[in-house]
């Protein structure tokens, strides 16, 4: 079945056109990406202007119709942590389903953190072992989640706590000086301090930052890897740093903040990262196609 997953971001907005098999395979068919920044108004002002839904809308509205041009059966649009983060929840919602004629979904970060597991599950390569960790570094919230291939994520624990939220928190120099990526660590180190993940023998690093910093750290990284990505992005202004790695200057914004993000996990954890091929997005799809269910079943 072919389906299509609008997914709006704290950072971005992005478009999945997939082809789900009956095993559970998400092939993806197109992919498309825009940063939104719906994450940064809200952090400033507490809720999203007028005109940034208005372009949120008109982003997701254009998604849908190249869904439709790709002959997509289901489609869906699903909401991150800008629908759980302040006060324009109902307004962003409406709009976007005004836009897209689609129906809108906000995700809990339990949701997100199941679904970001799914997907990262059905996309790896290979045999899987017993028990997979999954971690998802969002603009806005970083969710983790251990499991069974099989039975999907038993455990899933959420910080309100994301790239782009910590970086205006406390990175606000471009570079920053030490005391703010110290405060930045401490922040990190705070969120994830409750967590007590259970033992896994596989961790799957997933999401836009877990993808642009193995441009820097390679596939396979431990939190002293990211640590050292972190001197190294906190050194000079964020697109001098990212560019000699083929980073986008819009990614290389809120990179370092990810990279303290995910140390921060890897630490918790008590293991390395693999970088995941799948996440949010194909979980959903795998959802929208009903094949989780039909996996499980069999």
């Amino acid at each position: 079945m072919r389906v299509a997953v609008i997914d709006v971001g704290s950072n971005t907005a992005r478009l999945l056109v997939a082809s789900v098999t009956a095993e559970g395979a998400v092939v993806p068919v197109a992919e498309e990406r825009d940063y939104l920044r719906l994450g940064a108004e809200i952090e400033r002002t507490g809720t999203l202007s007028a005109k940034r839904i208005a372009v949120a809308a008109e982003t997701c509205g254009r998604y849908a119709r190249r869904a439709g041009e790709l002959e997509a059966e289901r489609s869906t649009v699903i909401v991150t942590a800008p629908g759980r983060q302040g006060a324009s929840r109902s307004a962003l919602t409406a709009a976007l389903a005004g836009a897209t004629s689609l129906p809108v979904r906000v995700l809990s970060a339990d949701d997100e953190g199941r679904l970001a597991y799914d997907g990262a599950v059905a996309r790896a390569s290979g045999e899987l072992p017993e028990v997979v960790a999954v971690v998802d570094v969002g603009g806005g919230s970083t969710e983790i989640a251990v499991g069974t291939p099989l039975l999907g994520a038993a455990w899933v624990r959420s910080a309100d706590l994301g790239s782009l939220r910590l970086t205006r928190a406390h990175l606000t120099d471009d570079p920053p000086a030490a005391a703010q990526v110290a405060a930045a660590a401490g922040a990190v180190a705070r969120a994830l301090e409750p967590m007590r993940p259970p033992a896994s023998d596989l961790a799957l690093a997933v999401g836009g930052s877990a993808r642009a910093l193995t441009k820097i750290v390679g596939r396979r990284f431990d939190a002293d890897d990211l640590d050292r990505a972190v001197k190294l992005l906190s050194r000079r202004p964020a697109a001098k740093a990212a560019r000699p790695f083929g980073i986008d200057a819009e990614r290389a914004e809120t990179l370092l903040a990810g990279a303290l993000l995910l140390a921060g996990a890897s630490r918790v954890l008590g293991t390395a990262f693999e970088l995941g091929r799948g996440g949010l997005r194909e979980g959903a799809a795998l959802e929208l196609a009903g094949a989780r269910e039909e996996v499980r079943a069999a």
